[in-house]
């Protein structure tokens, strides 16, 4: 009942989570079906905001996904109808430019970027997104228009054209490369000596230079800039209360136009002429800023700070969906009621440690706890006062462990411990630890004092003839301890050596 309760449960704030973050992106995010002879087709999801963006209710496109089809330019029609179905023949990536009508009547340019998944009935399903690219379209329109600058032209929309695919195709854990792609590509498009990111605290008293390119001979101050602080520097606050404010852009021409003080005294021992720096936001917030120097004195486009703006919404984007991405894996990989790692975290880590132990004969061990008649807790105080219990267990094996253990909930009551490098000694003596804290911690529910006590089975991957391919053999054998324990009279540890009662 616990298990199912939980399940239950996590299935709710699951859904919940998933319906704030997904109406905190900008991009719409569907869910696409067609049937498998093309004949019908709806969106299974999309995000609410469509009503704001396209006047097209929801409730509509889930019925019938025409509604969309009908916001689509005339023009755009017969190559968007084509790229479905070859993407659905081929099951190849869906990636389409169109443009679509409105709320206020008039067409914005969208990018289609969905993955096909063939359902068992020979229908299709797409997973993805609408992504706005109409200020990519505009800068490309203004730029068409100075014929004087083609060539600049076809660079700069060839430049954001490959950033912004290398930010569509990013693969989780590949941001940081991707961003010192773009400041390198950046800082030679616009021949700058440094481009960098910088990265704010949440109360704006810090920054951090997170990453940085420099051109050739020029030294890199990365190492130099982490957790700087901004108190002391009067200017600079001033100017980043300006992009908070205002969303300014923070442009000095020569360094003797600031005012003498630290910030120039440090511009000039770096050797900065002349800066660019161009706020960041995620989720609406500015949360650092982009920008460009260089070590000379030099003209500037008239239009430079619009194009770095451009730069700085493509950084903006792929923060936001790495954000985004993040908090989902750690929501997938993390028990919502006590915190700690779930199985989905714990069967990799498991296979790491087996393959360390294979290659380089590494120690380690699980206990498997579980705790003694947590059914009749449950019964006596209710489910409220069991997940009490379930959380007061978790955090004191957090308390009792190290940093390097993996500490994870199994299911139910039940939780696990893999100890890596640690002697069997000393593990049967953390493990006994816990469960003394256990027996003598006061579980108080409603000003009700509930006794509970845990009961642990250890295995060591020595006690296995071979190490075997997967960590079941190993869990099955903590698992069996586990079971000595309880018929042992619980409140005790089963390993190899048999019964340990303190």
């Amino acid at each position: 009942m616990t298990g199912q309760s939980d399940q239950r449960q996590w299935r709710t704030d699951t859904d919940s989570l998933l319906r704030k973050l997904v109406s905190a992106i900008p991009d719409m995010l569907s869910t696409y079906w067609l049937s498998a002879d093309g004949e019908s087709h709806r969106f299974v999801f999309i995000s609410e905001h469509v009503q704001s963006v396209l006047g097209i209710a929801p409730e509509v496109l889930r019925e019938n996904a025409e509604a969309m089809f009908s916001a689509v330019h005339p023009e755009d029609v017969p190559g968007l109808k084509a790229s479905v179905a070859e993407s659905a023949f081929a099951l190849s990536p869906w990636r389409r430019q169109v443009r679509l009508k409105m709320k206020a009547g008039h067409y914005d340019w969208f990018e289609i970027n969905s993955m096909p998944e063939r359902q068992a009935d020979g229908s299709t399903v797409w997973y993805g997104q609408f992504h706005s690219i109409q200020r990519y379209k505009d800068l490309e329109h203004t730029l068409r228009e100075r014929e004087t600058e083609s060539a600049f032209q076809a660079d700069f929309q060839r430049l954001i054209a490959n950033l912004s695919t290398n930010f569509i195709n990013l693969g989780f854990g590949a941001i940081d490369q991707r961003i010192t792609d773009l400041l390198r590509a950046i800082g030679g498009f616009f021949e700058v000596d440094r481009a960098y990111l910088y990265e704010f605290s949440p109360d704006y008293n810090v920054m951090d230079n997170t990453h940085e390119w420099c051109s050739a001979g020029v030294p890199a101050l990365i190492d130099s800039q982490r957790n700087v602080p901004t108190d002391g520097f009067e200017w600079w606050q001033c100017k980043v209360n300006e992009m908070l404010s205002g969303n300014r852009v923070i442009f000095v021409e020569e360094i003797e136009q600031i005012p003498a003080g630290p910030e120039r005294t440090m511009l000039e021992q770096q050797g900065v002429c002349s800066m660019f720096c161009v706020p960041v936001r995620v989720r609406g917030l500015v949360t650092g800023f982009f920008g460009v120097d260089s070590m000379r004195k030099r003209a500037w486009r008239e239009d430079q700070a619009d194009l770095l703006i451009i730069v700085s919404g493509l950084l903006s984007g792929a923060l936001e969906r790495n954000r985004l991405e993040s908090e989902l894996l750690n929501q997938s990989i993390r028990d919502p009621l006590t915190a700690l790692h779930n199985r989905r975290y714990l069967m990799p880590r498991l296979h790491e440690m087996l393959s360390r132990s294979t290659r380089y004969g590494e120690h380690f061990a699980l206990a498997m706890f579980d705790l003694d008649r947590f059914k009749r807790i449950n019964d006596s105080i209710g489910h409220l006062g069991g997940d009490l219990c379930l959380r007061t267990f978790a955090e004191i094996l957090l308390e009792q462990t190290r940093e390097a253990d993996v500490v994870a909930r199994f299911g139910g009551e039940e939780f696990v411990v893999a100890f890596s490098n640690v002697s069997p000694a000393d593990i049967r003596l953390t493990v006994n630890r816990i469960i003394c804290a256990v027996r003598n911690h006061d579980f108080v529910f409603e000003d009700q004092v509930v006794p509970l006590t845990v009961s642990a089975g250890v295995a060591d991957i020595g006690e296995l003839d071979v190490v075997p391919a997967s960590p079941d053999p190993l869990i099955r054998l903590a698992d069996d301890r586990l079971y000595a324990a309880k018929q042992a009279g619980r409140d005790c540890l089963v390993d190899a050596s048999g019964v340990s009662r303190i």
